[in-house]
């Protein structure tokens, strides 16, 4: 018999369901919320709420229809609990609490950074153990994956995570929301010319985007002061080079100290442009095996949860249904 697992992602502004089967994606429906948001600079926690409550039902519906399958025909539903903005989380486990409990099939909390860093997955089986490094807007973190369920931090940002900090500077450059992959098309067209340090470089495995960020700051507030000719192009480019080859230099050296089988990036920002090429650059210069999810997969999405959620089902992981969204919630607590 077929295991259909249908999954349902909410954490932010993406309204996204998926049916997963184990090997294929049946169906994956996404409505972005990106233009509704543009004019106040970022997400609007009340209106993203209200757009998935708006949106859920429609996206559900379609994603059934993609697939050709009829809601009884769905073994579980996989959603995210946490972590994310808790009105959000609650829309999403709210309906999948309702689809549960109607047709009686079993509910799977899923942690939406562990299903970032299974999204490798679609690329190729993954084995354990493997090293994840998770930089999104609001994570930059290394995670040593044991298995499924069994994640442990081995590096994390002390301040800004990398997705934030393109934001703030791209904020600075006065290019307009979404920020970060508007400054990485812009620093395609620089030159990283421009100095900039790299906080912790020699420090373990933590990261640090604050002083970066601000030296980012004073030399546009340098340039600007001095009247001379420049190109914010290559202001983009400086800012880029130091905060994504940081990012591998620390990923590097922690995969080398252990028999790790992969290195696999996720989250939003591992659709960098140079972050893909500098991929593709030390893959072969150090004989590692880094996956990278393709872009559609790099996002917020419901294939994603509906992946993890088949592997939580294998291993009969369920969830009550009584349970609330968790925005805060430990992916070292997850057991």
């Amino acid at each position: 018999m077929s295991t259909y697992i249908l999954g349902i992602e909410t954490s932010c502004d993406e309204t996204s369901v998926a049916i997963y089967d184990g090997q294929n994606i049946l169906s994956h429906v996404t409505h972005s919320q990106i233009d509704k948001h543009k004019s106040f600079g970022g997400v609007l926690p009340e209106l993203a709420s209200r757009l998935h409550l708006e949106l859920i039902t429609l996206v559900i519906d379609k994603a059934l229809n993609d697939a050709k399958l009829t809601m009884e025909a769905i073994s579980a539903f996989a959603v995210t609990r946490g972590p994310g903005l808790i009105g959000a989380l609650h829309i999403g486990l709210l309906a999948a609490k309702t689809l549960s409990f109607i047709y009686n099939k079993p509910l799977i909390p899923v942690h939406h950074l562990a299903a970032h860093l299974e999204a490798g997955h679609f690329v190729k089986p993954l084995q354990y153990p493997y090293l994840s490094l998770l930089v999104s807007g609001g994570h930059t973190e290394l995670i040593e994956v044991s298995g499924v369920q069994s994640y442990k931090i081995i590096g994390q940002t002390r301040d800004d995570a990398v997705g934030e900090s393109y934001d703030k500077v791209a904020r600075m450059l006065s290019l307009p929301y979404p920020g970060g992959p508007r400054l990485d098309v812009l620093a395609q067209g620089g030159k990283p010319i421009y100095p900039l340090p790299t906080p912790l470089r020699y420090e373990g495995y933590d990261f640090s985007y604050s002083g970066l960020k601000t030296h980012t700051f004073h030399l546009i507030e340098r340039l600007k002061k001095q009247q001379d000719f420049y190109r914010v192009e290559d202001i983009a480019a400086s800012f880029q080079k130091v905060a994504i080859e940081i990012l591998f230099e620390k990923a590097i050296k922690a995969f080398k100290e252990k028999p790790y089988h992969h290195l696999v990036i996720g989250g939003g920002v591992s659709a960098n442009s140079y972050l893909r090429a500098l991929a593709i650059d030390y893959k072969q210069r150090y004989n590692i095996d880094i996956i990278i999810p393709p872009l559609w997969a790099c996002t917020d999405n419901g294939a994603m949860i509906a992946l993890l959620g088949y592997k939580l089902f294998k291993q009969g992981i369920f969830g009550e249904r009584n349970i609330g969204p968790d925005p805060q919630w430990s992916i070292e607590n997850l057991g």
